[in-house]
This record gives C-alpha cells, sequence and structure tokens, in this order.
C-alpha cells in the first residue's frame, strides 16, 4: 500500500499499512473534499453577501425558513447514504459489478424519493414562515424562497447520490470538482437574478447589465438551476467515467430486496434522526425569531459563518465513511478501526485550528457578509462563542462518519436526538428571554461538546466493528 493510496487489492490480501502511510490515505482523501468545502463555504459567503446587500430584511426571510430547507436536503442525504455506503463495502469485498447494480437501483428509488420531497415541500411552503413565527412582512419573500428550494429537491438528491457514490468508490476529486463548479454556477446564476442590474466601470465607461431583480427568490431560483447542472454531471461521471462504477454491461435497474432492506435499515434511524434533529433547528429558530431581525439576520449569517471552520471535517468525515466501508468490505475490522480513530484524531486537530482562526477573524467574516453594523456587532460576539467548541464538534461530525461506513446509524442516531433536544433545546429555551443570541449560542457551544463526548465514547467501544450492511 503506497502512501496515500488505498489499495484495496492489497488489503483484502492481508497488508498493512504503516501509520504515517495511513495518515497520508486519510490527508490524501480528505483534501480535494475540504477544498471543495472552501470553495463553497467561499460561493456561500458571496451568495449571503449577495442577499445582505438587499437588508436585513432579505437576510431574515431566508433565515427564517433555512432550518426547514435543512430537513428536507438531510432526508435527500439520508436516503443517499443508505446505498452509497453499501458501494463502499461492495467495492472493498471485489464485488464491482454488484456495486454498480446497486448504482442503477439508487437512481430510481431517489428519483422517485426526490419527487415526494419537492412536492411535500411545495405544499407546505406558504405555511412554513407562519409556523416558526416569522414577522408577517416576511411572509410572501420567505414563502417563495422555500417553493423554489423545494423544485431543487430533486436534482440536489441527484448530486448527494452522484456525490457520495464517487466518493466512496475512492474518488475524491471528481465530485470535489464538480461540487466545487456547482458553488460558481451559483454565484452567477445568482448574480442574473438576484439584483435589478449591476453598474460596471469597465476603462472609464460606465455600464448597467440589466438582471432579472427578482431578490430572495432569485437566490433559491439560482440554486435550482445550478444543482440541475451539477447534478447532471455528477451521475455522467459515475456512469459513463468511473473506473469501478461505469456500467459497461447490463444490469438490473429494478430495485430489489437485497438493495432495499439494507438501505432501510441504515436509512431509516437516520430519517428519524434528520427530521427530529431538523425540528430542532425548527424549534431553535422559533426561539430565536421573537428576538427581532437584527438577532434573526446575526444568526442566520453566523451559521453561514461557522462553515468556513467545520468544513476540514466535513472532507475528513466523507474520507472516514469511505474508509471504513472499504476496509470493513474487505474484511479487515483492524484497519476499519485504525483509519476510524485516526481520521476522528486529525479532525479535531485540523478543526481546533480553524476555530482559532475563526475566533481571530470573526469581524472579518461578518464585515463580509453584511454592511449592517448591528448585524455584524452581535454575529462577532456569536462566533468567537462557538470557536470553542470546534474541537468537540469535529470529534461528532468525523466519529459519525466512520460509524456510518460500518453501517452503524441507530446508535448515533439516538445520541444526537438526546444531545439536540435533552440539551439544546431545553437550556435555549431557557436563556434565550435572559441573555438573547448570545446566550442561544453559549448553549450551542456547551451542546456540541456534549455531543462530541458521547461518539467519542461510542467509537472508542468498538462495537460497531460487528455491524456490516452487505452479505455473502
Amino acid at each position: 500500500m503506497h502512501a496515500g493510496t488505498l489499495d484495496i487489492d492489497a488489503m483484502r490480501a492481508g497488508a498493512t499499512p504503516t501509520r504515517r502511510s495511513m495518515v497520508a490515505t486519510v490527508l490524501s482523501l480528505s483534501a480535494p473534499a475540504i477544498l471543495a468545502e472552501l470553495s463553497t463555504t467561499l460561493m456561500q459567503y458571496i451568495d449571503a453577501a449577495m442577499v445582505g446587500s438587499l437588508g436585513a430584511h432579505a437576510t431574515a426571510s431566508i433565515g427564517i425558513v433555512e432550518s426547514s430547507i435543512w430537513l428536507l436536503d438531510g432526508l435527500a442525504m439520508s436516503a443517499a447514504m443508505g446505498f452509497t455506503v453499501q458501494v463502499a463495502q461492495l467495492i472493498g469485498a471485489g464485488r464491482d459489478r454488484d456495486a454498480r447494480n446497486v448504482l442503477r437501483q439508487a437512481i430510481v428509488v431517489l428519483l422517485v424519493f426526490g419527487v415526494l420531497l419537492a412536492g411535500l415541500g411545495v405544499a407546505l411552503s406558504s405555511h412554513i414562515p407562519r409556523w416558526l413565527g416569522a414577522a408577517p412582512e416576511l411572509y410572501e419573500d420567505a414563502s417563495r424562497y422555500v417553493l423554489v428550494c423545494s423544485c431543487a429537491l430533486v436534482p440536489l438528491t441527484m448530486a448527494r447520490l452522484g456525490t457520495g457514490m464517487l466518493q466512496c468508490s475512492g474518488d475524491m476529486r471528481t465530485p470535489s470538482l464538480l461540487n466545487v463548479l456547482s458553488c460558481v454556477f451559483d454565484v452567477c446564476f445568482n448574480a442574473l437574478l438576484i439584483r435589478d442590474g449591476w453598474d460596471v466601470h469597465l476603462w472609464g465607461l460606465n455600464l448597467h447589465v440589466p438582471c432579472a431583480g427578482l431578490g430572495v427568490a432569485g437566490a433559491a431560483l439560482g440554486t435550482l438551476l445550478a444543482q440541475t447542472v451539477t447534478a447532471g454531471l455528477l451521475l455522467w461521471s459515475a456512469l459513463v467515467r468511473s473506473e469501478r462504477l461505469a456500467l459497461r454491461e447490463r444490469g438490473t435497474w429494478m430495485p430489489q430486496m437485497s438493495t432495499l432492506r439494507p438501505a432501510w435499515s441504515m436509512c431509516w434511524p437516520m430519517f428519524v434522526e434528520r427530521g427530529v434533529t431538523s425540528a430542532a433547528y425548527v424549534a431553535c429558530t422559533a426561539i430565536v425569531a421573537p428576538l427581532g431581525v437584527v438577532a434573526v439576520a446575526a444568526n442566520s449569517l453566523a451559521i453561514t459563518a461557522e462553515a468556513v471552520c467545520y468544513m476540514p471535517g466535513v472532507g475528513i468525515e466523507a474520507a472516514a465513511t469511505t474508509l471504513v466501508g472499504q476496509t470493513l468490505g474487505a474484511g479487515r475490522k483492524d484497519l476499519a478501526r485504525s483509519f476510524a480513530r485516526l481520521a476522528t484524531l486529525v479532525g479535531m486537530l485540523v478543526m481546533s485550528a480553524s476555530g482559532f482562526l475563526m475566533f481571530v477573524l470573526a469581524p472579518q467574516i461578518m464585515a463580509m457578509l453584511t454592511p449592517d453594523e448591528a448585524v455584524r456587532a452581535l454575529g462577532v460576539q456569536v462566533l468567537r462563542i462557538e470557536a470553542f467548541a470546534e474541537p468537540l464538534f469535529a470529534a461528532s461530525m468525523v466519529a459519525a462518519g466512520a460509524l456510518r461506513g460500518a453501517g452503524d446509524t441507530l446508535v448515533p442516531s439516538i445520541i444526537s436526538l438526546a444531545s439536540m433536544w435533552g440539551v439544546r433545546i431545553t437550556l435555549m429555551s431557557l436563556v434565550a428571554p435572559v441573555w438573547g443570541l448570545v446566550g442561544v449560542w453559549c448553549v450551542m457551544a456547551f451542546e456540541l461538546c456534549v455531543r462530541g463526548a458521547l461518539f467519542l465514547w461510542r467509537l472508542l467501544r468498538d462495537r460497531w466493528l460487528q455491524r456490516a450492511i452487505i452479505t455473502s
């Protein structure tokens, strides 16, 4: 096994890599996903700044319904995960043909699922802002945003599937590059759709570029168009260009119980977790909403800003899922344990560094996102509170990814639900009326530390090594 690569054939033959080689493998698989997250975060900043330039009203209109969009997105990601982890374990076991059949069937199942999810979002779009306690003046823009984002759920579901399939086959670079491209598309579409026009000063000439002027709805429409293009490119990469997944022979597209049963056994705890956890985010939004437009806008932008801190964890989490899935599929529990623990340690170290940078650069980060001085000042306060939770936040993220690679989703889901509802929501509801948004983020940081400690406990006990979602 060479440094920075995962030689599946050598693994199955009993080869054991050195610790240096394992670290190099974790970093080499993580790096493309981290760079994609960096690009995504920067584009989110630009996206938020475009909307923020319209004022606190526009920012608050999106902020009040973001948690609902996360719920629908989380369900799409969970559905894809039940199939992508199967592919990782099948490839680890040397069963590439079976992996390609899982890919075929996943496309059919998730197309249907995406349509149903989009229909649900569209049907509820006019009600969600009211349910969340939004100010009446935010209803119209917030409802339109949910409506258009719901229509984007079909291509988003396909993009989640394509990304997960390529990653679990060991190809981190292609989905990372395409997701970077998606962010570029998003910003370009937003530039044309959000504002009425742009004044350009070029070579002494003053030019006015006319645009659609759709405001908040334009931001959602830009996302829809970007996700549609990206989903097509990701699926093409998986179905045509992937070394292990390209469909070069006949196979079955009809969903089979041998594929659906393990997918469901893995997905249903994640569905419950995503649903109830996202409901907790909705509850958090409802707790923040009465604090005023400035607090809602600062909360929304601070959440966007925090992404710069945890983006390394997302990349390392994806690598952990792939490494654990493939090593367990190859029958190497010893390597699965080692990669899981090593990836978690690397994630904690990296996110400790990014947390320090977020603390130092919080004023500059918030200045990028909004011209509103009151929103900036409050956002800086809460970002600096959150910075202290990043190491254990990393532990919860990367350990969860490693456990998913083994198909262990039930206990991690229970941990997340207990932490969110038993700690975060309970304490937030008590402190928000007294300490405002600062108190809310203090509670959030404390809850992330509790959750990280619980995930470390689960990971180190090693019971998850007995799980596998594929059969011989």
